[in-house]
């Protein structure tokens, strides 16, 4: 049996062919830690491998097809989480010396429900130390390199969960995404990245970075299998507060919708003041797929969006207040084992106020009085996911944008990071590569609650487009 042609399977189409009994999900696993084993020391996308117990789910999963049908289109799928969600008896690093030796005594409830529905787990992901970076350049477990150029960063803070949607090292992967660290990855290593409504998705048993910014959600390799996780994982939590009990939709019934309609009737703003400013290769790829939007359907225009602009530095003070009250403890008792670069980024400001917080929190309730008013005449905003392509692995990488050099640590969440503080959902979808042949994200944000029109808008554009079939030029 070819072992790359499991690994290159969709959810939807390897849930398929177990369900019709042509694969077993022991194959399936196999074929993936096969692939694990060659890749990982090539892109270290995996900081623990579980081999063991992967193959011991798998076999249960494969006996109990036996017996009846697959409990979900997850049952036997071989998935990886960033190596931020509690894993019952699998340290859980953070990507960090500090929690290096850290086992949980129970599951994150995302890796609950995902065992429950039948999920194979491989493995645990890199992830930029404590998920506060964006280049995963980890200096406790090495850099998570880009599949599609080794010596290009992924993206982070979820950049092994990039890495192994993209390499064929996981069928799908969970990230986090406090200020873009879902579709950021997404972006710069060509897959799908969702990052759901704050309180879609429980984050109890998440290492947090932030409380009130973090959301949990899905990297895959097409929307509906992003949508397949996310009725998986979504839904009311009793060990999250931030998660009430709002009415689910059939998210897959509706990627087919999108998938079969196209996008007549609707309307996308373009929030080209600021949003629009990108390096010039990403520019023309963009320029593109808007005109693809349009040839589906899709009415777009140019709208302001001040409040949302503003928006970005209070996402910064927000993440550094409560980042700091979680480390507060190791900030004072082992200030050495953190990396030079998230200490510098925990211990700046010093004498940061509650009164500068407060006005973060004000910048908030514009930015979302803003999206809320834009939302009542359009059914989604769109915009590049990043302004550039995934810079070199070094430590402060510079970038050419809109004709200036900027540091790219300083401009990769200026396209992600609002979503988090408006809470609305967002998602990247690949949208074309450079003359490099490096993939560039596209993504789509709709009102709070509105999965189903970012899904719906983004499963048309997939599947008149051709970039998300892509495979990074990898050994077989």
């Amino acid at each position: 049996m070819d072992l790359s042609a499991l690994t290159d399977l969709t959810i939807a189409d390897a849930a398929a062919r177990i369900a019709a009994r042509d694969i077993t999900p022991l194959e399936l696993t196999e074929a993936y830690l096969e692939r694990i084993q060659r890749l990982n020391p090539l892109l270290n996308a995996y900081i623990t491998v579980t081999a063991d117990a992967a193959l011991a789910e798998a076999r249960a999963a494969t006996e109990a097809l036996a017996t009846g049908a697959p409990r979900s289109p997850l049952h036997g799928i071989p998935i990886a989480l960033k190596d931020i969600y509690a894993t019952k008896g699998v340290r859980t690093t953070a990507g960090s010396k500090i929690l290096a030796d850290y086992v949980p005594a129970r599951d994150a409830t995302v890796t609950w429900l995902l065992r429950r529905a039948g999920a194979v787990l491989l493995g645990k992901l890199n992830t930029h130390e404590f998920a506060y970076g964006v280049t995963n350049n980890n200096p406790h477990y090495g850099p998570a390199r880009n599949p599609w150029d080794t010596s290009r960063i992924p993206g982070g803070s979820s950049g092994g969960s990039g890495i192994a949607v993209a390499a064929g090292m996981a069928a799908m992967a969970m990230g986090s995404d406090t200020g873009g660290s879902i579709r950021i990855p997404a972006a710069l290593c060509g897959v799908v990245g969702l990052k759901p409504t704050y309180g879609r998705v429980s984050t109890a048993g998440l290492i947090p970075l932030s409380w009130s910014l973090d959301h949990a959600g899905p990297l895959a390799r097409t929307v509906e299998d992003a949508a397949i996780v996310l009725q998986t994982i979504a839904g009311p939590d009793p060990a999250d507060p931030a998660t009430p009990p709002v009415p689910l939709p059939d998210y897959r019934t509706v990627v087919l919708r999108g998938r079969e309609e196209g996008l007549s009737g609707v309307k996308l703003a373009v929030p080209r003041v600021d949003f629009f400013e990108t390096a010039a290769d990403v520019g023309s790829v963009i320029a593109a797929a808007l005109d693809v939007l349009r040839d589906l359907g899709a009415t777009l225009e140019d709208v302001e969006t001040p409040a949302l602009v503003r928006g970005r530095a209070a996402v910064a003070d927000i993440m550094l207040a409560e980042a700091r009250h979680y480390h507060a403890t190791w900030l004072r008792e082992r200030p050495n084992d953190y990396g030079a670069a998230v200490l510098a980024r925990l211990t700046r400001r010093e004498n940061f106020t509650a009164d500068e917080l407060i006005a973060a929190f004000r910048a908030r309730d514009a930015a979302i009085r803003e999206t809320e008013a834009l939302l009542a005449r359009y059914d989604a905003l769109v915009l590049p996911t990043t302004r550039f392509t995934a810079p070199p692995i070094e430590n402060e990488p510079r970038i050419a944008v809109a004709g200036r050099t900027v540091l790219a640590s300083e401009q990769m969440t200026l396209n992600t990071n609002p979503f988090n503080l408006t809470m609305m959902p967002a998602i990247s979808v690949p949208c074309g590569f450079t003359s490099a042949g490096l993939p560039v994200g596209l993504q789509f944000a709709a009102r709070r609650w509105d999965e189903p029109t970012v899904l719906r808008i983004a499963a048309a554009y997939e599947a008149a487009t051709p970039w998300h079939k892509r495979r990074p030029p990898l050994p077989l």
